[in-house]
């Protein structure tokens, strides 16, 4: 979406009487809620495949802590 179409939503946003406002703020909120709900999936996902093929690694906080101190 371009700045200008992002900013006539936002204008047309504040002429809706306060009703329809809580209304559009509702739909929105579900919206974010169900957008943060499928990048977790499509995380889980790609965790679980990562996992079946051995591309992860395994250990303790110590491992990770020598990892790091490599780069």
């Amino acid at each position: 979406m371009t700045t200008a179409g992002l900013n006539k939503i936002i204008d047309d946003f504040s002429y809706l009487p306060l009703e329809e406002k809580n209304y559009v703020v509702d739909i929105m909120k579900k919206q974010l809620i169900e957008a943060r709900r499928d990048a977790l999936f499509r995380r889980a996902r790609q965790a679980e495949t990562n996992l079946k093929k051995g591309a992860i690694k395994k250990g303790a906080v110590t491992d990770l802590y020598k990892d790091l101190e490599v780069y």
